[in-house]
């Protein structure tokens, strides 16, 4: 006498279902980490006025409160600023920068920079909080 049923359960487990989550964020923390690499990490206090003027796909100059300027978030000496600019700039799609000044930068620096910009042909954006 046989009393074996005949709906055996099978121990068999199906991974696809957990590979389509581990894809999902792989994707997920790659997009991420893209958007994160990008973001201005030098703390300025930016002058007030309307509108928005964040993109991310430019070379971002930062002037700081002490005078001392970025590309990015790499200090660069005044004197190497126009160099290492169009050293980075030649690799860049669409040749335009992000001028991010303190508010008590004095004008002088500022002038500086869009000089540069204009002397070059680059398109420089001011940067600006949002009131």
């Amino acid at each position: 006498m046989n009393l074996r049923g005949r709906n055996k359960i099978s121990p068999d487990f199906n991974m696809s279902s957990m590979t389509d989550v581990v894809f999902l964020l792989l994707i997920f923390f790659m997009i991420a980490s893209t958007l994160a690499k990008q973001l201005n990490t030098i703390d300025v206090k930016l002058p007030q006025a309307k509108g928005k003027t964040e993109n991310r796909s430019t070379v971002a100059v930062t002037i700081d409160r002490s005078g001392a300027f970025f590309i990015d978030d790499k200090k660069v000496a005044k004197a190497r600023l126009q160099p290492s600019l169009i050293a980075q700039l030649t690799q860049a799609a669409n040749k335009s920068i992000v001028l991010r000044a303190a508010e008590n930068v004095a004008i002088e620096e500022v002038v500086y920079v869009m000089n540069i910009a204009n002397q070059n042909g680059i398109k420089i954006v001011l940067a600006v909080d949002a009131q």
